[in-house]
């Protein structure tokens, strides 16, 4: 059902572009343990858009019991965004239907915005009974299971079903367009990341020192959840291989996931253990950062990380593999080194050469946060999502 935002809200508009009372956007996913890297985006979103009359609710639908939502709470807290627990035992779970209708009529949500296949799903099944807008984040497809052909065919019905679909990278944008999404709903926007939150705070060595590694020791690192398209068997080979050729190196892996277990195994196997530290979920990796000589992306698949996004900004050379968005934020040469997703061989051979090379650290590195602070800054994100909220709720002038 469609409607005229004025009509149906009439106590959200006073004639201006600001509301008196805040429109409610509710952010709606399902997860498992600690998230990724999309609650970078959520949990972010609600202090951007404060200001422009906007208040984001986050509702999560996630495995009661489920230890790593803390996790995410603490998150939520420390971002000031305001986050509702959905217990959810899985794709079938039809209580989350009336879980999620509940919360719509409590909050007067305005505008749904999905995140995933399920609250794609959920928000066209829950506009016949509260009407909304509706809005989803394209974030990738890039964990594959044996349920991924399922969840592509939801998606596939859904988004061209939705009156704004945004996606973070290019590739994601023409697989929507071939999905049958409407061209002029279908927008590319970006991941994005503060640029002021992540500027460095301290020198190399400091956070080296800190981490109990000698500040002489070159630190490759890599951030992300430990599952099989995050490439970081060919990443823990490569370092063994530096290892072997006389470099002193050291990786640091920053997550958790279901291949920790099989990466230890390969640590093991490979005999560096000495070189190879898994740390486990860490809430806060900025210090870590700051302790990396390169940060390497090994990833398969990816839509546009906000790790890389993140290393740049705090002046990280990076390596990155040349899949989805990642060839439009890395220049080959210019701010960052690309490779070919899966070899090893290659991911060797860039890392060697960066870590030889103080000169081409130093450039890639002042040019990484060039492009950052120039086309990747949160706030001019938000507001394009502002505009496309404001242009949906007919306020103010906003074209999107």
């Amino acid at each position: 059902m469609s409607f005229a935002a004025r009509d149906q809200f009439p106590g959200f508009f006073s004639g201006s572009s600001a509301a008196s009372t805040p429109i409610v956007v509710l952010d709606t996913r399902v997860v498992s343990g600690t998230g990724g890297g999309p609650e970078k985006t959520i949990l972010n979103q609600p202090r951007f858009l404060a200001a422009a009359g906007y208040r984001n609710i986050c509702a999560y639908m996630h495995p009661q019991g489920d230890p790593g939502f803390e996790q995410i709470r603490r998150r939520a807290a420390s971002a000031n965004a305001p986050l509702v627990s959905v217990p959810d035992r899985g794709a079938w779970d039809l209580r989350s239907i009336g879980r999620m209708l509940d919360i719509c009529r409590r909050e007067c949500v305005a505008i749904w915005h999905g995140h995933d296949y399920k609250s794609n799903a959920l928000g066209l099944l829950l506009k016949r009974f509260w009407p909304m807008r509706l809005v989803t984040t394209v974030h990738g497809w890039v964990k594959h299971t044996r349920r991924t052909p399922l969840y592509y065919r939801i998606d596939k019905f859904c988004l061209p079903r939705y009156e704004r679909v945004i996606c973070v990278s290019k590739d994601l944008h023409d697989e929507c367009l071939a999905l049958g999404v409407p061209e002029d709903r279908c927008l590319l926007i970006e991941n994005g990341i503060d640029e002021v939150e992540y500027l460095r705070t301290g020198s190399q060595a400091e956070a080296k020192q800190a981490l109990g590694i000698s500040p002489q020791r070159m630190v490759v690192g890599a951030v992300g959840r430990l599952s099989e398209e995050k490439g970081f068997d060919r990443l823990v080979r490569a370092t063994e291989r530096l290892g072997r050729g006389g470099l002193d190196v050291q990786l640091l892996l920053v997550g958790e996931g279901d291949q920790d277990a099989r990466l230890r195994a390969l640590i093991a196997e490979l005999g560096c253990e000495d070189r190879v530290r898994l740390f486990g979920f860490r809430a806060n990796v900025k210090e870590l950062y700051q302790a990396f000589d390169v940060f390497a992306l090994s990833s398969l698949r990816e839509g546009l990380p906000n790790v890389l996004l993140e290393a740049m900004a705090l002046e990280v050379p990076v390596v990155a593999t040349r899949i989805a968005g990642v060839p439009g934020l890395i220049d080959h040469e210019k701010n960052g080194l690309l490779i070919q997703p899966g070899s090893v061989d290659e991911l060797t051979a860039a890392l060697e050469r960066v870590l030889l090379d103080a000169e081409l650290r130093q450039r890639l590195a002042k040019a990484g946060r060039e492009t950052i602070v120039s086309r990747y800054s949160f706030a001019v994100r938000m507001s394009k999502i502002q505009a496309i909220y404001d242009r949906l709720l007919g306020r103010g002038g906003s074209s999107c």
